[in-house]
């Protein structure tokens, strides 16, 4: 696993609302660039497997969601959650968790996941190079804090979820110590 200190640069493929593009699809696609998502912000990321997974949809989106403004009390700025898949997956997903604080950031290339270290392969259950399941603190482009799930590994038999969890990092900014793992926010239907 390679240690990285800055979030690396890349070039996201987002879609955005736009009302001026007509149709039943009013959407538009942007580029956003690192500068655009980390410049002069103090951020959350969090980054899993994938969309529409158990343990992302059931407690690592919904935590971070329940306790967003616990976060912004604490000067975070935005919270992303990063997963190698498209623009498209991402926004639906969102939709059909309720998100509404949580930036959802598609790495449909995984290029940001690669340069982070974090690039995995899970074509054992079927998902091709998927994101280890990871969160971190960045001020301003620099990595403060990692929380890496333990048993980093090509084709690992498991999904650890222990330390990337939103009440972790929430302990972390808040100089306290995490109480663990909260029970699942929501059941998964899949």
């Amino acid at each position: 696993m390679t240690v990285v200190t800055r979030v690396p640069n890349v070039v996201f493929k987002t879609r955005v609302r736009d009302e001026s593009v007509a149709g039943e699809n009013p959407f538009r696609w942007e580029d956003k660039t690192t500068e655009d998502v980390f410049a002069g912000k103090k951020v959350v990321v969090f980054s899993l497997p994938g969309a529409f997974t158990p343990t992302c949809s059931s407690n690592h989106l919904p935590r971070y969601e329940e306790l967003y403004t616990e976060f912004q009390a604490q000067g975070v700025d935005d919270i992303i959650c990063v997963s190698v898949n498209d623009a498209f997956v991402m926004f639906k997903w969102g939709q059909e968790q309720g998100n509404k604080n949580i930036s959802l950031l598609p790495d449909g290339n995984g290029e940001f996941t690669r340069k982070m270290g974090m690039l995995v392969d899970k074509s054992n259950i079927g998902f091709g190079m998927r994101s280890w399941r990871y969160s971190m603190v960045v001020n301003d482009g620099k990595i403060e804090k990692m929380f890496v799930e333990a048993g980093f590994e090509d084709n690992c038999g498991s999904d650890p979820f222990e330390v990337s969890d939103a009440d972790t990092v929430l302990a972390y900014l808040k100089g306290t110590e995490s109480e663990g793992v909260t029970a699942p926010r929501k059941a998964f239907e899949g």
